[in-house]
């Protein structure tokens, strides 16, 4: 997935800028798309400077690269059968996702075994309604939408559970 997520260019409707700078964000789900959509981004803006005539080539950029999250199995079974033993009925699979997530940092540099799991916060009604309007990618705002507000509560207290499930799981004997 690609974000454009900012296009900076000039101060004024009738000036020619010198510059402009957009900002993307690449999701994607292993090392090969992302380097082809890199690749793919890199010659659509060399083609329109030249098409242009712009007397300067572009400058690229990378940083916020953050690596695949790729959770450890073992430790990904023992928190969700924690979870599920926990939750009961709310409990389910986190689908496959596309996040720029830096979570994964700190575990590999430490080379110690992780899971990434996520919790609801949208308010179940509006997810209904747009669910039976089929509606849910235009009616419910995601992390980053400048809509995005989770609900305090429930969502405050089922976070505290599952890190402290998640937690008890390898701290407790048992």
């Amino acid at each position: 997935m690609l974000t454009v997520g900012s296009v900076q260019a000039g101060t004024k409707s009738n000036v020619i800028p010198d510059e402009a700078t957009i900002l993307l964000n690449i999701r994607t789900y292993d090392e090969d798309t992302r380097r082809s959509i890199l690749a793919a981004v890199k010659r659509i803006v060399v083609a329109e400077c030249e098409a242009s005539r712009s007397p300067r080539p572009p400058e690229f950029e990378l940083f916020d690269r953050y690596p695949m999250t790729d959770n450890d199995p073992v430790v990904t079974e023992q928190v969700a059968a924690a979870f599920a033993q926990h939750f009961g009925d709310d409990d389910g699979e986190l689908p496959l996702q596309t996040a720029s997530e830096d979570f994964s940092d700190i575990p590999r540099a430490l080379g110690i075994p992780y899971t990434y799991w996520g919790i609801g916060g949208v308010d179940p009604d509006l997810y209904r309604q747009a669910e039976t309007e089929g509606r849910i990618a235009d009616d419910v705002p995601v992390n980053h939408s400048a809509t995005f507000a989770p609900l305090i509560q429930p969502t405050l207290d089922t976070g505290t559970a599952a890190l402290v499930v998640a937690a008890r799981t390898f701290l407790e004997d048992t």
